[in-house]
């Protein structure tokens, strides 16, 4: 740790534990998270997966998707994913093989319909060029249009393309980014990229067989890159992943090399353009990952540069006979206990438990396990804890402006499976809760 580099605030892990109706353990994933939920495609366990997985956050439950059919994707490992108004768009990851040469390894999943769609129907002019099968690239959604960079392609090794898909009119382009003066990362494989307003920032990788930890930003107006300050920074990673967060990318685990797997919590700010290590709360402990997936949820992690993108046929199915989220309109009060100012203690409550307006023989377990500040009004319940000044109701959401199941989650980063990944275990999921959010 360099003495340039300064401490960013701290964070609280806690692992979710999982019913035996989940996914199982796995790496070299996709997932992505759309209105309040997250959406996780194949990856490797002993073998080459081929399931499609909804995580509600709300409900705490899996519920498996549909992956058959003749638009669904086969097995895949190392592709990408990204939401965009109402449709998932997946790329790349299939198994080496002459059928590859023959087709654009891209599919469509329609959210509302719950369906795979064929792409191909949504352009009126034929296809002069697109991207072949390629593994651990990146995909980024800014504006109206998916980037995506690099990759590893079959008998050529790390790809330097970079391409641009056109979301209204499903037209693939491919970006040059080799004006004079910026020559840009170069051949690049199992790196990280995200987006914050009208750029797209990629760290590290593999170049060839050498790990690598440069850091770049493309501006989408200039069509230029720009290689950024990294000396406080991470070292040198692949198979890590990042997010935006607020006007900060937060980067986590990864590693030097396969059997390498680390923990540490990066945080980049955008404005200050510097690097801070996030330092763990007591008793919280990260977990050593790579080739994970990371899903940001909450109001914070929302991108500024997509269109809306609410389904308003998602929301009945999703909160009909659910619990409901609540309002995040809650402020941190000093936890003691903890150690730390601000700190957030969250319980979860799991859908099955119902709290009605007659006593059962186990109410007094329940009201143990609620607490004393927990009150009951109707079949609605609000509590204030140890950790929030204010009280708040299911009924905030129904009476809200806003209908954004994902504007009412609190901050909160999903780390999905990984390496080192368990035999026979369900998905691992940590949560992570940065104290200032």
């Amino acid at each position: 740790m360099t003495p340039a580099m300064s401490q960013s605030s701290p964070c609280l892990w806690t692992r979710l534990p999982q019913s035996s109706r989940s996914p199982r353990d796995r790496y070299k994933h996709a997932c992505c998270s759309y209105d309040g939920s997250v959406y996780v495609l194949g990856g490797r366990h002993s073998s080459c997966l081929r399931d499609f997985w909804r995580y509600s956050v709300v409900c705490n439950e899996w519920t498996e998707l549909n992956c058959s059919g003749e638009a669904a994707p086969e097995e895949l490992e190392e592709h990408s994913v990204v939401a965009h108004e109402g449709f998932l768009y997946v790329f790349g990851g299939m198994l080496d093989s002459a059928y590859t040469k023959w087709r654009c390894p891209l599919w469509v999943f329609d959210i509302e319909k719950q369906k795979w769609v064929h792409w191909q129907g949504k352009t009126g002019s034929p296809q002069t060029q697109t991207p072949t099968n390629r593994k651990g690239h990146s995909a980024v959604v800014l504006g109206s249009a998916m980037l995506l960079y690099g990759g590893f392609v079959d008998m050529k090794g790390s790809s330097q393309e970079f391409w641009s898909l056109d979301f209204d009119t499903m037209a693939w382009s491919l970006l040059t980014g080799s004006q004079q003066g910026s020559l840009g990362p170069g051949p690049r494989h199992s790196h990280s990229a995200t987006t914050y307003q009208s750029c797209m920032y990629l760290f590290g990788g593999l170049k060839g067989l050498r790990e690598q930890r440069d850091f770049w930003r493309w501006n989408s107006s200039s069509h230029t890159w720009t290689s950024l300050r990294n000396k406080s920074g991470p070292s040198r990673l692949m198979g890590h992943s990042t997010v935006a967060y607020k006007d900060s990318m937060l980067l986590f685990g990864g590693g030097e090399s396969q059997n390498s797997p680390k923990n540490c919590l990066w945080r980049y700010s955008f404005t200050t353009q510097t690097w801070s290590q996030a330092a763990t709360l007591p008793g919280s402990n990260a977990p050593n990952k790579i080739h994970h997936c990371c899903a940001g949820l909450g109001p914070s992690y929302k991108s500024s540069t997509s269109s809306p993108c609410s389904s308003p046929g998602l929301q009945p199915s999703l909160l009909d006979g659910r619990l409901r989220p609540f309002k995040n309109k809650c402020f941190p009060a000093p936890l003691t206990f903890l150690g730390s100012e601000g700190a957030i203690e969250l319980e979860t409550f799991s859908p099955d438990r119902r709290y009605g307006s007659q006593k059962t023989h186990s109410q007094s377990e329940r009201e143990g396990l609620i607490g004393k500040d927990t009150q009951r009004i109707g079949n609605c319940l609000t509590f204030e804890n140890k950790a929030f000044r204010t009280q708040c109701t299911d009924e905030d959401l129904l009476n809200g402006e806003d209908d954004d199941v994902a504007l009412h989650l609190p901050d909160l980063l999903l780390v999905l499976g990984g390496r080192p990944c368990s035999r026979h275990s369900p998905i691992s999921i940590w949560q992570m809760t940065l104290t200032d959010s």
